[in-house]
């Protein structure tokens, strides 16, 4: 199940997804929301499952069983007949206004397909068949669905709408639009929802306000989950107008916003419908309290800082420790009229890095790679960038249960075993671990080794330059970005690599191109946030399935492909239980960390924020997410106090 949660990259920038809700997967939401994401889909908690768990409150027929929501542990929290989330103010006023920011650009308000570059948060016009919550890990509740019944056997699943939920234009929404959209994302939407939904036989509109989904086969225990997460449109909608092209066409959704305003590459504002059919919900009580929340794109994050700090826009969440640390010492911050926050969290962190593109013939020997990888000094960069603010990443599953450790138990020798020749042998002998460079001469060391490992890799030093012992091709590497703040992060990598011989450079590119070469591989080495969650699941194929390695806009950035990574993926999209999950994700991280697909980074187990004291907020904080801006509210709003 892909995290919900934005990622933005840790100290290098990355546009605003705040309050996204499902829509187009964006890059940095590698998300999304991904993502931001999700997607931004990231619900996380440590607990066995033996299933795909309902709610004890249950209608049995025949083994089919109907429930108000679904879960991937143990139990639902909420019941049946809830009135509001533990984390709102059920009372909280409505009214005023939130700006945002974002970096870079937007043309496109078409969430759905590759092609343009979206807008920030469109995914705020759509509601979906289940809503996640931020309190609770993999766990979702009825939203457009007011039930959801499946099978024992999970072959299944029919979701029953709610006869309220209408689109903006009023028109009621129908299973025949719940079907029309799906087949449309599957068949001409952004390729990442084929892989979402590879294990999806049919959907078919049972009747006005049923729809089911049968699957190929009822080991995918998520599909449930996932199905429930994408953004309903009309097919009456778009039965006049394109949905293949980008553009400014406001799509047609049930969401709590509507587009006010929207200006290429400028701006784009939504405005809160009062006529929204689902805001007295008990999953929406205390939530989408602002009129208004309009976005501000800027052109880099120096200028954006520099708005805020003007009052130009009133939050900002930060990913550069430097910036936290030196850019924000002013006269407001020290009056209390701008607030700066470190808030903990629970959320599963991932795995930032700089990924290696292993189509390139020079990346394909392991060996390669693992000299590039001793060759970054994260100790120095840590303390002389990052002010001691981060920890090394040191799995694919940061800051969970799932991350491996130590040497593979039994259990993940039977699934590694088969394809033992297939794999370095040291994945089977010797923790992994990453160079530590804490005294003098610790880079010097592992320099030398990592020159070691490039003779070895078949790559010799001629007149100081590093070059292919077959063909004498100079070896050089481009580091690809999009925000000027990566670059004092990989000058020293540069430097170290230079001392090996290797010709590397930095491109700094804008927004639209780098998403571009992304989404066609045009890259050496990039950085980018790959997320996760506590459940992991369908979005692995994406990242890592040798299927993908070459469909343009996948997540498999890296073109990984490699057998024994498909069966894992598979094995953790099939898994029947937590026990089996937690086993086949650890398996998976070792094979990953072991072939150095990329060098991996840095996380941060907080949210930093900066924000105007204009807002009110629950006395609650949820552990997997930042409640903002949803649960929290313009004080312009509250009664007078008298």
């Amino acid at each position: 199940m892909e995290p919900n949660l934005t990622r933005k990259p840790l100290d290098s920038g990355g546009r605003c997804e705040v309050g996204a809700k499902p829509g187009r997967p964006e890059r940095r939401s590698r998300l999304k929301h991904a993502a931001a994401l999700a997607l931004s889909f990231w619900v996380l908690v440590v607990a066995p499952i033996h299933a795909l768990a309902l709610d004890e409150d249950l209608d049995t027929l025949d083994e089919v069983q109907t429930t108000h929501g679904i879960t991937l542990m143990d139990k639902l929290k909420y019941p049946k007949d809830f009135t509001h989330l533990d984390y709102v103010n059920p009372d909280a006023p409505k009214g005023g206004s939130v700006r945002l920011a974002a970096i870079g650009t937007f043309d496109s308000l078409n969430p759905f397909i590759l092609r343009g570059v979206g807008a920030n948060s469109i995914g705020l016009l759509f509601d979906t068949l289940l809503d996640n919550v931020e309190d609770e890990a993999s766990s979702e509740y009825g939203l457009l669905a007011e039930s959801v019944r499946r099978p024992k056997d999970n072959r299944w699943v029919e979701y029953v709408l709610r006869p309220e939920a209408k689109f903006r234009d009023g028109s009621p929404v129908t299973a025949a639009d719940v079907v029309w959209t799906f087949n449309m994302l599957r068949e001409k939407g952004h390729p990442v929802y084929r892989a979402y939904y590879r294990d999806v036989e049919k959907a078919e509109a049972k009747d006005a306000r049923t729809v089911r989904f049968t699957f190929k086969h009822g080991d995918n225990r998520e599909l449930a989950l996932i199905l429930g997460q994408f953004p309903i449109t009309s097919k009456a909608f778009y039965e006049k107008h394109d949905v293949t092209q980008p553009g400014l066409l406001a799509p047609m959704g049930s969401g709590p916003y509507e587009v006010a305003e929207a200006i290429p590459g400028k701006s784009i504002r939504y405005k809160r419908r009062d006529g929204y059919w689902a805001k007295n919900l008990p999953i929406n009580r205390g939530r989408y309290n602002f009129d208004t929340i309009q976005v501000d794109y800027y052109r880099d994050e120096t200028v954006a800082i520099e708005a805020l700090k003007a009052g130009e826009y009133d939050f900002r969440q930060e990913n550069i420790a430097r910036l936290w640390a030196k850019a924000y010492n002013t006269p407001a911050i020290q009056s209390g009229k701008l607030k700066k926050e470190e808030i903990s969290h629970k959320i599963p962190t991932g795995m930032q890095g700089f990924i290696f593109n292993l189509r390139r013939d020079k990346f394909k020997n392991c060996l390669t790679r693992e000299a590039i990888t001793l060759a970054f000094n994260f100790e120095w960069a840590n303390k002389n960038l990052f002010y001691s603010g981060y920890h090394r990443s040191l799995s694919y599953f940061s800051n969970s249960e799932l991350a491996s450790s130590g040497l593979p138990s039994n259990d993940e020798l039977n699934l590694l075993k088969r394809w033992e020749s297939k794999l370095p042998p040291q994945l089977f002998t010797t923790p992994f671990s990453l160079p530590v460079n804490e005294e003098p001469g610790d880079m010097r060391a592992n320099l030398i080794k990592a020159k070691e490992l490039l003779t070895r890799a078949g790559w010799l030093v001629k007149n100081g330059q590093l070059v292919d012992g077959m063909t004498g091709e100079p070896f050089t590497i481009e580091f690809l970005i999009d925000m000027p703040s990566m670059e004092r992060v990989l000058a020293s990598l540069v430097q170290n690599l230079k001392r090996l011989g290797i010709d590397a450079r930095i491109r700094l590119v804008d927004d639209a191109q780098f998403q571009k070469r992304l989404e066609q591989f045009d890259f050496d080495m990039v950085t980018d946030v790959i997320p996760q969650s506590m459940s992991p699941g369908n979005e692995q194929i994406d990242f890592w399935h040798s299927s993908k390695a070459n469909v343009q806009g996948s997540r498999n950035l890296a073109g990984l492909q490699n057998p024994a990574v498909d069966a894992l993926v598979e094995s953790i999209v099939s898994a029947p239980n937590r026990t089996a999950l937690v086993t086949a994700t650890h398996a998976l991280d070792r094979v990953l960390l072991n072939e150095y697909i990329a060098i991996p980074g840095w996380h941060l187990k907080s949210f930093r924020i900066i924000y105007w004291d204009k807002f009110g907020r629950p006395d609650k904080r949820p552990d997997y997410g930042l409640g903002f801006p949803h649960t929290w509210w313009s004080k312009s709003a509250e009664p007078a106090k008298h």
